[in-house]
């Protein structure tokens, strides 16, 4: 078969061998094909068919013929790019114009410039070589790193990788390092040629660049191939020739090409270990040819005078000799007797010797090991490269030979004794070390310390099980006489203590019984010998202290740094033992003539002890205050009388002139680690404000101006800067009060109280709102530039440095930005928020947002995405400021690339938070509704240069997040990886398709034949079956949010589309075919729906499946029981008791341990608990969405379906199913009954519908039979499953009594739950379907008309507001009727019981009321009456609900009871004066309740108590309700009925009723008029306060603010509430005159409105009482 593409075979080779989860046996097999099928294109690596005549020709004469494809018409334009691609590009005409088709289809090309689409096509076609290169690399990666896959897989595909280079792969491998890097077609192209191309997002990209990748990425080949098969002679000495002309050529400052001969030279190590470590007798070994170690020998042994490339063969020469050695050995012990030749024995001699004499362990550790290429090569390729150094150094120390080679320059090293620098000054300048100038160059046996130092520096865990280089170290470390080796046993000591098991190691070497001169009593011996030495000095006379020894300081230095790394990693329980007494390790720190980088030794390791323990920190807190030197805070404007040896001093005066800053920075640290472990931070950081002070003002205020010997310092003194900032603004938080107080002391203070009083938290955000010295340096730090950090993160050392520098300074700017607009409230216009200064500079936004760009570190990353996400929402032209910079095409290309870059990374993402593609895809949706043109219009490629509405998308043609997504929608490629990504995807496109503004646009794309994206995933994603919950619970629950989404969308699809456009129509047509398989245009658009050359499917085929059936089931699932709650829990596991006991005792051990298991059991539930409630709320998300689109498919596109009736009875049929089944909870089974409601209307409608149109004439008989009918089987289910869903255990008990209250005629019930006969469509007559339906139907509007008659009658007469009303109420009115009329009273008692619990007398209560508005607005007497007669009806009906409420106590009522009392008493006092019959008692129950609540006091709030105030508020306005609904049915009686009332209770004595008095609305009105004084007198005071609120202190302003939320309101004089009752009229009028008087002093101002209609009503009372008191 012909090779896949190198697209196609990459994926297969990433699914199946990249994934976290194992390779399915489907992906295997495919695997194992694919690799068969591709072998010709690897054996033939990167070789393609040259440029031919007889080709050539046929492009010029514009016609081509593809394999597999018509004919092809070319241009000029195709001709000229076609001919121009394969001179520059040597390959064959035809593939050239391949090229131009694969481009074409993947990118469009209509309309470009011809050099961009040369660019184009050249661009796919290097894509397509990595593409085939990266699938070879991961196949051996997986071969040789152990990836924990099926080893039977593995042996496949070794076995297939072993014939392959049998077959010439390798020294294909090695041919093209070297000849890719010519200038000629096959390599970086002529000089002339075209020396850029485009890359997959459109980017201009280097040729000489992207061959230098594929160089690169062979060489990783080349490495790995020695692992898998054996270099064979002639490979070996090809691979050393290209080693030494790439040692040649290379620059130290590219770091690909130091790369690509890192590759080559391990690639030789390799083989050479491997071969010297094999025990494999099949296959002789390379030194076992005569002729080639010979040969081989003389040219490794053959110097040159270059010396990279020297240095470079000399580890091959390192290699070499250890080969020789164990092949030695070897042969030795095979032949039983000693014959080595004396030739190979001096050959291994003189190869040692021009090792150490040219000292290869020193360029291996420092030219290769410690560059800044190998650190940043492949994470994978360096394990396996410091690996085999490990293997190498081990064979070379453990060795006979090398051993007595080592033990010869250890005691040159000895011998070579330099004798220590002079005493020097301590001001004068020394370098970070304390090295003395002119030294030699270091001995080969430092330089071998160093060496395994640096390897095991990298791999840590290499150290585990290693006896070798233990017995190393044993020997290295006897009897040092050199400082320099010292030192350099030390720092092998302090690298091997990375880990937990070598420090504890290393700890025990110190400890005194394996050295008798190194240990630890030496370092702390020695710590304390100076300290008493400095102490007497300074006691004595003398005026200057004694310098101090350089070699003593570089030897503590190398102690301090074991001491460090051993506290660091040592075991946490043992390690609080190891070191008691850390006290000498302060006691220099005070004195001036100690060296700063001794200094900086000391804090370092310090600063390890921090962590060890809660007391440890404390002691260093306390050695620190009493030995360290101070941190003098200074403040403006002010000097000290005397120069103090402070923190400030040191750095300004000693390590500024030395321009190295290691005791500054180690302070930094130091105090840093203090800083994050500490736990009270109630004081809001106060106590550090002189260590902030120092830090921001003398540490990096002058920062940038500062001169550094070495760049690192640089960067980790801003680093320890930075991190200082970070922990002020990520420990503390900015309170309103903290805010106040600050702003209280605005303003210039040099007083050290202020300076403690300042919060350092907020001194810091206000730098950053004025754009003072914190911001304009982290800003410089930012302005370096993506560009300029990617170089110096590949190029040199202190990158990574660099790196995190700037991670550390985007994440500020974030903290900042969280607090600032809080503090730009109170302290503008002189600081002003973030976004406001960062707008002054429009460099500087864009340099933020740049770093999205930066793909070494993705947090960086992260932070790019949120500081976007918050500058979108602020500023709202941030789109025309990148238009403005040109910048705009960069931002959308770098967020795409970012994009597909996480959706193709096979890494899983725990935290979503940390997940790029996640904010990217958040931050897209948040600006969706924000102002056009937004963010998302950018990103996505809208026309934000002209109206969004208008857009074409074209993502074919543009790279775009939107061309990234729709691409990876359509694979849906690594669902368990990229399952949220998916998810939001649809979301995304979801909310563009919701948004009035891309609606349009995206609706347009989206519905093209091109992408058919509304129906196109039904068919994988909706219906495939959910992951198990026990397996993969997130992916379960985002995979049903995909599937909401993707609802949602064809919902939306369904219901906007316009279906006279030919491609909303095919679009809608397609969704109902796939969605619901019964489109009554299928057949007719099937080409629409199917690929070329698929036969059309008949309509019992897979196509016309009801996919909306198995979606439902697809959500059908119980989900996870969630009834144990969180105090349950806490309980059973009695983790109260046990943290009250830790609280107040110290518990044990064990009682820890069991504390800590029962939290370990909590949060395992609690997590546990949230999943399965994402889960349920996920099942809602599916199952609404679900619901939308079966009801906007049943409601708007029901004409495009055929055979509605049948499809509409499956729907029915479902939902009901699934409401009544065990899995569906409440509100499940409430979405799926609405669908059953809709679709049981859609039946109806469909039911009578005439066959012949509208017109009842045109009926006939066989209409009526010929229609489809339901059967009674499909009746007798429906039915069942109605009673079912109805009598749920939680349905609501009124639905049930409606069931029980029906008028359904028995003939009717006995009819439908008749089984179905076999026969019984032979012997249904016309006249029993039209009898058995029309008596149904009779029945149904019987129903409709008993419960509904006088609402419907209302209708025909209200507005159109109020019949909207009405309708949406009618179901209640009818529920409540139907309860009403039960018979049993055991059932009329449950009735009204169930009524109050749920609460349904209240709302049809409200509705009831509502209507009692049309009493007085009704036109039509006849109206009226109708009204008023029906409310009538209804009041006599429900009299136990009445008269139960008109008899609450209205003293102990709760706001509910006064609703509810209220209601009733409006709804009465408007109709019931209209009854002549009291028979319900209720004008008694308006009389007593006017006897009880006129003679009320409203003055006062004590009237009800609550201790919520705005509770007794509401009830109090309720009262007042209350009154004023009796008064007026008072009004009606006197007025319309000429009731008289009595002037006191004394003079009603009729049958012993209760009758209304005048007295009685005295005392209410005199209530009502204390109640408004007291209100009007409030507000007053209120409003004169409120209006000058501006200019009140914040002490009025408390008290404005207690009198609005205060209890208790001033009350009246008891004695105007004491009233005596009047005997007759005159005495009534005269307490009555005054009341009104107190009412006509109401003034606007105080009551807030106009008072002329009340003053007016007043006025004519007042008349009329004093002409009664006058007669």
């Amino acid at each position: 078969m012909a090779p896949p593409p190198p697209r196609e075979l990459l994926a297969v080779v990433e699914a199946a061998l990249l994934s976290p989860a194992p390779p399915s046996p489907a992906q295997r097999v495919e695997l194992l094909h694919a690799l068969r099928d591709a072998a010709p294109a690897f054996r033939e690596l990167l070789s393609y068919p040259g440029p031919k005549a007889s080709d050539r020709t046929q492009v010029e004469a514009k016609e081509v013929r593809l394999p597999d494809m018509p004919p092809i018409t070319l241009d000029d334009t195709d001709v000229q790019t076609a001919l121009k691609l394969s001179d520059e590009l040597n390959l064959n005409e035809i593939e050239c114009v391949r090229l131009l088709v694969s481009a074409n289809r993947e990118w469009v090309l209509y309309g470009r410039e011809p050099l961009e689409i040369y660019r184009l096509a050249a661009g796919l076609w290097y894509m397509e070589r990595r593409d085939l290169i990266t699938s070879l690399y991961i196949l051996l990666r997986s071969v040789v790193l152990d990836q924990g896959l099926d080893a039977d897989l593995m042996y496949e595909i070794q076995s297939q990788m072993e014939a392959l280079f049998s077959d010439g792969l390798r020294q294909r491998i090695i041919t093209l390092v070297k000849e890719l890097n010519r200038e000629e077609p096959s390599g970086i192209g002529r000089p002339s040629s075209e020396s850029y191309v485009l890359d997959f997002r459109g980017a201009l990209v280097e040729r000489r660049a992207i061959v230098s990748r594929e160089r690169l990425s062979l060489s990783h080949c080349l490495a790995l191939s020695a692992l898998i098969k054996l270099m064979g002679p002639k490979e070996v000495k090809d691979t050393f020739s290209i080693l030494k002309g790439c040692a040649a050529e290379v620059n130290e400052n590219t770091s690909v090409e130091l790369q690509i001969t890192y590759g080559v030279l391990f690639s030789l190590v390799v083989t050479f270990v491997s071969d010297a470590l094999s025990t494999s007798h099949e296959k002789a070994s390379l030194p076992s040819d005569s002729s080639f170690r010979r040969e081989f020998h003389e040219l490794v042994t053959r110097t040159c005078n270059n010396t990279t490339v020297e240095g470079f063969v000399g580890i091959v020469r390192l290699a070499w000799t250890v080969l020789l050695m164990l092949t030695q050995d070897q042969n030795s012990a095979r032949d039983s007797v000693i014959n080595a030749s004396s030739g190979v024995v001096a050959d291994i001699w003189s190869c040692l010797d021009i090792i150490c004499r040219l000292n290869a362990f020193e360029f291996l550790r420092e030219r290769v090991m410690q560059t800044a290429a190998y650190q940043n090569d492949d994470d994978d390729i360096v394990y396996m490269y410091t690996g085999y150094a490990h293997k190498l150094m081990m064979c070379f120390l453990s060795h006979p030979t090398c051993r007595d080679k080592i033990k010869e320059i250890k005691e040159k090293a000895m011998n070579a004794l330099s004798p220590y620098a002079l005493p020097r000054d301590h001001r004068e300048d020394l370098n970070i070390s304390g090295e003395q100038t002119g030294q030699p160059t270091k001995q080969p046996f430092v330089s071998l310390l160093e060496l395994v130092g640096e390897i095991y520096q990298k791999e840590p865990e290499l150290v585990h099980g290693n006896e070798e280089l233990w017995t190393f170290v044993v020997y290295a470390g006897e009897d040092h006489t050199n400082t320099r080796t010292l030192v350099a046993f030390l720092g092998l000591l302090s690298t091997l203590a990375s880990s937990e098991v070598g420090a504890a190691k290393v700890y025990e070497l110190l400890q005194g019984k394996v050295y008798r001169s190194v240990g630890w009593n030496t370092l702390f011996d020695c710590l304390s010998i100076y300290e008493e030495k400095f102490k007497k000095s300074l006691q004595s006379a003398t005026s200057m202290l004694p310098d101090f020894p350089e070699g003593d300081a570089q030897a503590l230095v190398a102690y301090l740094a074991v001491l460090q790394k051993v506290v660091e990693n040592g075991n946490p329980s043992e390690r609080r033992k190891w070191f008691p007494d850390i006290e000498p390790l302060f006691k220099l720190l005070s004195y001036e003539n100690v060296p700063p980088y001794l200094k900086g030794a000391l804090r370092n390791s310090i600063t390890a002890f921090v962590k060890v323990s809660p007391q440890l920190k404390d002691a260093v807190w306390s050695y620190l205050e009493q030995y360290d030197l101070p941190v003098v805070t200074v403040s403006p404007g002010q000097h000290t009388a005397t120069q103090v040896y402070d923190m400030r001093f040191e750095l300004n005066e000693v390590e500024a002139r030395r321009e190295s800053y290691p005791s500054t920075i180690s302070f930094l640290n130091l105090v840093n680690a203090l800083i994050a472990e500490e736990r009270n931070i109630s004081d809001k950081g106060r106590r550090f404000m002189g260590i902030f002070k120092f830090v921001y003002e003398d540490v990096f205020g002058p920062f940038p101006q500062r001169a550094y010997g070495d760049p690192r310092e640089k960067w980790e003194l801003a680093l320890a800067c930075l991190e200082h900032f970070r922990l002020v603004l990520r420990m503390y938080d900015i309170k309103d009060d903290d805010i106040y107080a600050a702003f209280s002391t605005f303003g210039p203070s040099t007083s050290n109280a202020s300076i403690e009083k300042q919060l350092p938290v907020l001194e810091l955000v206000k730098d950053f709102m004025c754009g003072k010295v914190a911001f304009r340096n982290i800003m410089n730090i930012v302005l370096v530039g993506v560009d300029t950090l990617i170089n110096e993160r590949t190029t040199q050392t202190y990158g990574i440095l660099l790196e995190k520098t700037v991670h550390l300074s985007l994440e500020i700017f974030i903290l900042v930005m969280e607090r600032d607009l809080v503090l730009a409230d109170v302290f503008r216009p002189l600081y002003q928020p973030l976004d406001v200064v960062l707008s002054q500079n429009h460099r500087q936004i864009i340099a933020l947002l740049e770093f999205v760009r930066y793909d070494y570190l993705p947090e960086i990353q992260q932070c790019s995405i949120k500081i976007m996400g918050i500058l979108s929402s602020r500023i709202v032209g941030l789109v025309q400021l990148l238009l403005k910079d040109n910048v705009s095409k960069s931002v959308i290309e770098d967020y795409a690339a970012c994009l597909e870059y996480r959706f193709d990374d096979f890494q899983v993402i725990e935290n979503t938070k940390d997940d790029v593609g996640v904010l990217i895809l958040q931050l897209l949706i948040d600006n969706i509704c924000r102002p056009a043109p937004n963010i998302t219009h950018l990103l996505l490629r809208f026309d934000v240069n002209g109206p969004i509405e208008r857009t074409v998308l074209k993502p074919k043609s543009h790279y775009s997040c939107l061309k990234i997504i729709l691409d990876n929608l359509e694979k849906v490629t690594k669902p368990d990886i990229n399952a949220l990504l998916h998810e939001f995807s649809f979301q995304l496109l979801y909310e563009l398709c919701l948004d009035p503004l891309t609606c349009g646009p995206v609706m347009d794309l989206l519905s093209t034949t091109k992408y058919q994206f509304f129906s196109k995933h039904v068919e994988t994603i909706a219906v495939s079956p959910l992951p198990k919950r026990n397996i993969n619970q997130a992916l379960r629950i985002s995979t049903l949010h995909q599937r909401a989404w993707l609802l949602k969308m064809l919902a939306l699809a369904l219901h906007v589309s316009d279906i006279s456009s030919s491609v909303y129509r095919e679009a809608v047509l397609a969704i109902l075919n796939d969605t619901f398989g019964h489109c009554a245009e299928n057949m007719k658009n099937a080409s629409m729906f199917q690929s070329p050359g698929t036969p059309i499917n008949t309509s019992n085929g897979p196509m016309n499946r009801n996919k909306v059936l198995e979606l439902l089931e697809v959500v059908q699932f119980r989900c996870p029981d969630t009834s144990m709650k969180y105090p349950q829990l806490l309980s059973n596991l009695r983790v109260e008791s046990k943290m009250s006991q830790e609280l107040h005792t110290q518990l044990s051990e064990s009682e820890k341990g069991e504390l800590k298991e029962s939290f370990h059991h909590m949060l395992k539930w609690a997590w546990r608990y949230n999943k399965n409630l994402e889960e349920q709320a996920a099942q809602l998300h599916m199952l609404t969405s679900w619901s939308q689109t079966v009801e906007v498919a049943v409601s708007r596109r029901m004409s495009l379906l055929e055979d509605r009736s049948q499809l509409l009875f499956e729907l029915l049929d479902a939902s009901l199913g699934a409401t009544s089944s065990p899995d569906c909870s409440v509100k499940m089974a409430y979405i799926l009954t609405n669908v059953a409601l809709t679709c049981m209307a859609k039946l109806r409608d469909e039911r009578f519908v005439c066959p012949t149109g509208a017109d009842s004439d045109a009926v006939t008989c066989l209409d009526i039979i010929s229609a489809k009918q339901l059967s009674n089987a499909a009746c007798n289910s429906l039915l069942f499953k109605l009673i079912m869903a109805i009598t749920r255990n939680e349905s609501s008990e009124t639905l049930r009594r409606r069931i029980h209250d029906s008028d359904v005629p028995p003939s009717v019930i006995r009819f439908l739950l008749l089984e179905e006969q076999d026969g019984d469509d032979d012997e249904l007559t016309l006249q029993k379907v039209l009898k058995e339906q029309s008596e149904l139907a009779r029945a149904n509007f019987a129903i409709i008309r008993k419960d509904a008659q006088a609402v419907i009658d209302l209708v025909s007469h209200s507005s159109v507001n109020m019949k909207e009303m009405i309708l949406y109420a009618l179901t209640v009115l009818v529920y409540c009727q139907g309860s009403s009329r039960l018979n049993s009273n055991v059932v009329k008692e449950r009735a009204v019981e169930i009524d109050k619990k749920r609460s349904l007398t209240a709302p049809v209560l409200r509705i009831v009321t509502s209507f009692t508005s049309l009493v007085d607005s009704a036109d039509f007497l006849e109206v009226k009456n109708k009204i008023v007669r029906e409310i009538v009806d209804f009041a006599k009906q429900n009299q136990s609900i009445f008269n139960s409420i008109l008899r609450e106590n209205i003293s102990g009522a709760n706001a509910f009871t006064l609703e509810r009392l209220n209601m009733v008493v409006s709804i009465l006092s408007k109709v019931w004066a209209y009854e002549e019959n009291d028979e319900c008692s209720y004008v008694q129950d308006l009389f007593s309740m006017m006897h009880s609540l006129f003679s009320l006091d409203f003055g006062s709030l004590n009237l009800i108590q609550s201790p919520n105030m705005i509770e007794n508020q509401k009830s109090e306005l309720v009262l007042f309700g209350l009154c004023f609904g009796l008064i007026s049915y008072l009004y009606f009686l006197a007025t319309k009925k000429n009731m008289r009332f009595q002037i006191s209770v004394g003079d009603n004595s009729e049958h012993g009723q209760q009758q209304p008095t005048l007295q009685m609305v005295s005392d209410l009105l005199n209530s009502v008029t204390l109640a408004l004084e007291r209100v009007g007198e409030e507000k007053y005071l209120l409003l004169n306060k409120v209006r000058d609120l501006n200019e009140l202190s914040r002490k009025e302003v408390d008290e404005i603010i207690k009198v609005c939320m205060k209890q208790d309101c001033i009350s009246p004089n008891d004695n105007i509430r004491k009233r005596a009752c009047a005997e007759d009229l005159s005495s009534f009028s005269d307490e009555l005159l005054p009341i009104l008087e107190r009412l006509e002093n109401l003034k606007e101002d105080k009551v807030g409105c106009n008072l002329k209609l009340f003053h007016r009503s007043v006025s004519t009372l007042k008349e009329t009482t004093v002409r009664s008191m006058a007669m």
